[in-house]
């Protein structure tokens, strides 16, 4: 992970409702865009821009199954993020 790619994933991460949404995808593994809509009091449209921001800079990513797409945070991106936090 270059230093923009890393700074990209620390500003994403910098909006309260993005780290949010990380959190609640570390726990759950994996979920639609409407169930992530139903716990916080967003709406989907600013849900699905705050998804957007994650997915762009890789720390979430999405697959799409039918008319949905399930979210999930990807581990090995999370895990370079950690490894270069402790490096600091």
């Amino acid at each position: 992970m270059n230093i923009e790619e890393q700074a990209a994933v620390f500003k994403a991460l910098g909006h309260p409702t993005r780290l949010k949404i990380v959190r609640h995808l570390i726990e759950i593994n994996t979920c639609v865009c409407k169930e992530i809509v139903n716990i916080f009091p967003y709406s989907q449209s600013t849900i699905s821009q705050h998804l957007k921001h994650l997915k762009a800079c890789g720390i979430v990513c999405g697959e799409v199954e039918g008319p949905k797409t399930h979210f999930c945070v990807d581990r090995q991106v999370l895990k370079k993020v950690k490894e270069y936090v402790k490096d600091l």
